[in-house]
């Protein structure tokens, strides 16, 4: 098949007007979808396409950057708002050899450095990790387990202890 002026006219057009590659073969027909998108990227008609898909996209791609800064927002808020509480006993800073079955093992550092430690603060039940570096490891399934409010934050905790 070859592509002669009033073939190539109606591309242009087809294309133009938002048409997809299927849609433009069967309305030329006897070419395929492929050769209209051959074609069309000969013809440099193809940013033209994506700059259409992209801006119809784009109010659905915000949409979706939107959720995840909020998550993202929701999460840091939280951990901020336990940071603040400072209920947290201090860190007690214990090298393998020294923890035992009470110990947080929350790993600081890089087990390469001098400086590397465990957490060591008094673990929860159950839990390797204290009543922090819970919260960090055990992260909610879904918008259900997710902990809202600073009052919550406890019940979260409790929650995850006993289904642990």
């Amino acid at each position: 098949m070859s592509w002669n002026d009033e073939k190539v006219a109606k591309l242009k057009e087809l294309w133009g007007k938002g048409n997809t590659a299927s849609q433009i073969a069967e309305i030329i027909g006897g070419i395929s979808r492929n050769a209209v998108i051959g074609k069309a990227h000969r013809l440099n008609l193809s940013a033209k396409i994506k700059t259409r898909a992209t801006s119809a996209n784009q109010n659905f791609k915000s949409t979706n950057e939107d959720l995840r800064i909020k998550s993202r927002r929701g999460k840091r808020s939280k951990f901020k708002s336990l940071i603040i509480e400072k209920d947290f006993e201090p860190e007690n800073p214990k090298q393998l050899e020294q923890l035992d079955d009470n110990s947080c093992k929350w790993p600081i550092g890089h087990p390469n450095e001098k400086s590397f430690y465990f957490c060591g603060r008094t673990s929860l039940k159950d839990f390797s990790y204290c009543k922090l570096h819970l919260l960090y490891a055990y992260q909610p399934k879904g918008k259900k387990e997710d902990a809202g409010e600073k009052d919550d934050v406890q019940n979260y905790i409790n929650k995850k202890v006993q289904t642990g």
